[in-house]
């Protein structure tokens, strides 16, 4: 099993808060995780039927069958659970009683609002980052990252990710889909999904996508909400203060693992990606998702934003810290070229020297760390990061 980076944070917060939560997507490892550093705590999967009914029904002799504690997977599927966690958890007073984890994040967040507020820690577990697999994706290309992706399963078993991808979209439908909203058509719905991935790293158009798919704009919207709240995609917000009326404010779409828009994008083999035109777009979901990894599995929030106007300046992410930033500019070329850095230079003057680091990403070997911009391999952009939490 790969070390995840999110042990030591899992582990602390299991020390401080009575329940921990622990969201992510189907598959980025949560279960093999929760029960790697849990051994011997009694664990109930709600998303089989008979454990589901059982505890729907008699939620309290459960709770006292195992008074030291439990894990709960899946615990959207019985969120009437979280009124009888919070009753108990009151009552006992104790740190560290009862782990939950889920992939469906209305039904959690719903109810942690409601019965869970102050009791609860809750933690994100992203698909594998290139820092936790540094040692056999050294001998992975870059188009071998983008065709594989960064689920476990298809790293550990050595898993065709075509095959596999094509099952998790199946499962996916069925199993969160279908539990959130009620779709007449799921071949249209699939259709969004792919149409999704021909725009990935782009903004967000919905009256775009709605013509395209003959259905709403409210349709629309309702089913970008479904994807995120199902940790399929996520949405990157433009970062905007007292610039005028020229920045633009509309999100840019990521998918949060990079081998599945791959597999949506009908690639099957990595010497594909090298002509496909959206390549550089696949190269940047990777980067911007490493970035992501890299805040969420301290338990931190992203802060992670991009900024673009109407006079097309654009970085593609920012990181603020307190008041400052720092500027990534995102390239899958493997040269470098010094006009990647013309947009760093110009976000660095709009914000009169508040952007205290500027990196260009890229897929070259060479790394140039310069006065005023840095030049970096994408598997090293994750310790960037981390290093602006550490405070070097």
């Amino acid at each position: 099993m790969y070390r995840r980076d999110l042990t030591p944070e899992l582990a602390q917060a299991f020390k401080e808060y009575p329940i921990v939560t622990l969201m992510g997507p189907r598959q980025s490892g949560k279960t093999t995780l929760i029960k790697s550093l849990f051994p011997d705590m009694p664990y109930y999967n709600l998303e089989r039927p008979d454990i589901r009914q059982w505890v729907t029904d008699d939620p309290i002799g459960v709770l006292n069958k195992h008074p030291e504690g439990i894990i709960f997977d899946e615990v959207q599927r019985v969120p009437s659970l979280v009124s009888y966690l919070q009753v108990r958890v009151d009552e006992q007073k104790k740190k560290g009683m009862y782990i939950l984890s889920g992939s469906h994040q209305p039904e959690l967040h719903a109810a942690i609002a409601q019965s869970l507020a102050g009791r609860t820690a809750i933690l994100h577990l992203l698909p594998l980052s290139l820092h936790e697999i540094i040692t056999p994706v050294a001998s992975y290309s870059t188009d071998d990252c983008l065709y594989r992706g960064f689920l476990p399963a298809i790293h550990y078993d050595d898993l065709n990710p075509t095959k596999y991808y094509r099952h998790y979209l199946e499962t996916y439908i069925e199993k969160d889909v279908r539990q959130l909203i009620h779709i007449k058509d799921l071949l249209t719905f699939q259709r969004f999904i792919k149409l999704c991935a021909g725009r990935v790293g782009q903004m967000v158009n919905t009256n775009t996508l709605g013509n395209e798919l003959g259905v709403s704009h409210n349709t629309i919207k309702q089913w970008l909400s479904v994807l995120q709240a199902t940790f399929i995609i996520t949405l990157l917000p433009p970062y905007f203060e007292n610039f005028g009326k020229r920045v633009i404010k509309s999100p840019k779409l990521y998918f949060f693992d990079v081998g599945f828009v791959s597999f949506l994008l009908d690639i099957e083999t990595p010497k594909q990606l090298e002509r496909d035109p959206l390549r550089g777009f696949l190269f940047e979901n990777m980067v911007v998702m490493e970035m992501f990894k890299a805040r969420l599995h301290l338990g931190l929030s992203p802060n992670l934003y991009y900024y673009r106007d109407s006079m097309q300046h654009e970085v593609d992410v920012i990181y603020k810290t307190a008041n400052e930033f720092v500027a990534f500019e995102i390239k899958a070329s493997q040269t470098m070229d010094k006009r990647f850095a013309k947009n760093l230079d110009y976000f660095s003057h709009l914000v009169e020297g508040r952007c205290k680091d500027r990196y260009v990403v890229y897929s070259g070997q060479e790394n140039f760390i310069g006065s005023k911009v840095s030049t970096i391999h994408f598997s090293q952009v994750y310790d960037v990061l981390l290093s602006y939490k550490e405070g070097s």
